[in-house]
């Protein structure tokens, strides 16, 4: 759930909840308090007499103060009788009152167990009326007594006050608790009703976080191999599966960095073996230079032609090196241009043919293009291209009569160029991956030939920032082609 709505529902919650959980126990609270009263004074009770407290008081004793009245016209004289007063009073009792006498200004009787000077003191005068609910009239003050009256004159002309005396303390008292048990249920439920939605608003933020917590901790130092699982559609969730999805690329990237690490390690010491190969003969040869061996001048050319080779070969490896730098930092110095593709290589395959000759590998050159058929290149990278490959190929030649051939046909919109050798080939499991960084398919550095595995990769690099595509096709044991095909130029027309 989403937090917006998770909180809307908590709004609701707390404001709905509470009076509804307060109707339930107002009913349960007034239907006690109505149950206590109704046993205490006798009188069903509603909520409309509840509100009325006076009226319930007046109904209790209403049938017995009827009663007095019918007496009084019948034989006024029985209220002057104990025993009749007595039962009377008895009979009150249940009702939670008492009958009280009052003769000529001085109580005759008093149906209470104690003595209330402060009620007798309020009491209305003979045939003093007050306003009454239901013939009888409320004292306040200390007093809180509900008091019906009734005089009477007997035939000797004494004045006769009978008194029905309800206290008022027990409605009143039953009121209060009612009221002090609603608004105390209504402070309760409130709280409660907060307190669920605080521990559910609180866990369904404090759960997911403390999972992006311990994941920064684990990050911090360093592990990415745990997975941040959060279910739902809510906003903290979705930064969940964002941050795992952060995990994942930091821990790609470490394995990349590790991997470069890795490599980079691998390339110096590929650079320093590839190095100290030519390095080596270069010294060899100068040694025997100057030690006299070379004592014709046909051995002196000869010495003089290999250093000369050996040393290209260490500077091709220096701007295979440098040009690898710059492939990293996407600095790759392009220079394009309009290109006679028969001219180019033509002139390309006349300066490869003469250092193959060098080494004795036979070198053969087929160019069917027509000869405007122009490209948009850069010259020098192409050449390097060209270069590359042909390096790789003669570093690993294993025949006694090693050959290159170099072929440039017209295949429609695009020129193709193929450089085809005699070596030992390329396993077919192996020739989806030349074109990697580092990649060869000689991992045991007990050859001779070395390699730093980044020729090829350069080379792809190239052909594809020239919109071109390279691909190899190789037969185990016969030799390898590569592939190149770029588009050719177009002159546009304007009429």
């Amino acid at each position: 759930m989403k937090l917006r709505t998770r909180l809307i529902v908590a709004f609701f919650v707390i404001i709905l909840a509470p009076f509804v959980l307060f109707g339930v126990a107002f009913w349960g609270f007034t239907n006690y308090q109505m149950d206590a009263l109704e046993d205490h004074y006798g009188v069903p009770m509603t909520l409309e007499n509840l509100s009325d407290s006076m009226q319930v008081i007046g109904t209790a004793t209403q049938d017995e103060f009827d009663r007095m009245k019918q007496q009084a016209e019948e034989d006024p004289e029985k209220f002057l009788d104990m025993e009749f007063l007595d039962s009377v009073n008895q009979e009150l009792e249940e009702r939670n009152s008492y009958v009280l006498v009052r003769k000529n200004g001085e109580i005759y009787y008093s149906g209470a167990e104690y003595n209330n000077t402060a009620l007798y003191a309020e009491l209305p005068a003979f045939r003093e009326f007050r306003s009454a609910s239901d013939g009888g009239s409320y004292i306040g003050k200390d007093v809180k007594a509900f008091v019906k009256q009734l005089d009477i004159e007997m035939k000797d002309g004494a004045e006769v006050s009978v008194f029905i005396i309800s206290s008022s303390m027990k409605i009143i008292r039953q009121t209060k608790n009612l009221m002090r048990d609603l608004v105390l249920s209504m402070v309760i439920l409130l709280c409660f009703t907060a307190l669920i939605m605080t521990v559910w608003i609180y866990t369904g933020i404090n759960t997911p976080l403390k999972k992006l917590s311990e994941a920064t901790h684990r990050i911090k130092e360093g592990d990415f191999d745990f997975k941040v699982i959060a279910e739902g559609d809510d906003e903290i969730s979705s930064l969940c599966r964002d941050f795992d999805e952060m995990r994942q690329r930091l821990k790609d990237l470490d394995e990349e960095k590790k991997t470069f690490d890795r490599q980079s390690k691998e390339l110096i010491s590929n650079i320093s073996h590839d190095l100290k190969t030519p390095i080596t003969a270069v010294k060899g040869y100068v040694e025997g230079i100057m030690d006299g061996v070379a004592d014709t001048p046909e051995k002196m050319d000869r010495y003089i032609r290999t250093i000369y080779i050996k040393a290209n070969d260490m500077d091709r490896l220096i701007n295979e090196l440098t040009f690898y730098s710059k492939i990293d930092t996407n600095k790759i110095p392009y220079n394009f241009n309009r290109i006679n593709v028969a001219e180019y290589f033509d002139d390309c395959a006349e300066e490869v043919g003469l250092e193959m000759r060098e080494r004795d590998i036979e070198f053969s050159y087929i160019n069917t293009v027509e000869p405007d058929t122009l490209v948009i290149a850069d010259a020098e990278q192409i050449k390097r291209v060209v270069n590359n490959i042909i390096g790789n190929s003669v570093k690993y030649m294993d025949k006694q009569k090693k050959s290159v051939q170099l072929r440039v046909f017209d295949v429609g919109d695009f020129i193709q160029v193929e450089i085809e050798d005699n070596g030992k080939g390329i396993p077919m499991k192996e020739i989806q991956y030349i074109f990697d960084r580092f990649y060869r398919t000689d991992q045991s550095r007990n050859s001779a030939q070395g390699g730093s595995g980044i020729g090829l990769s350069i080379v792809k690099k190239i052909i594809e920032d020239h919109g071109g595509k390279i691909w190899a096709t190789s037969r185990a044991g016969e030799g390898t082609t590569m592939h190149i095909v770029i588009r050719k130029y177009q002159m546009s027309s304007v009429g």
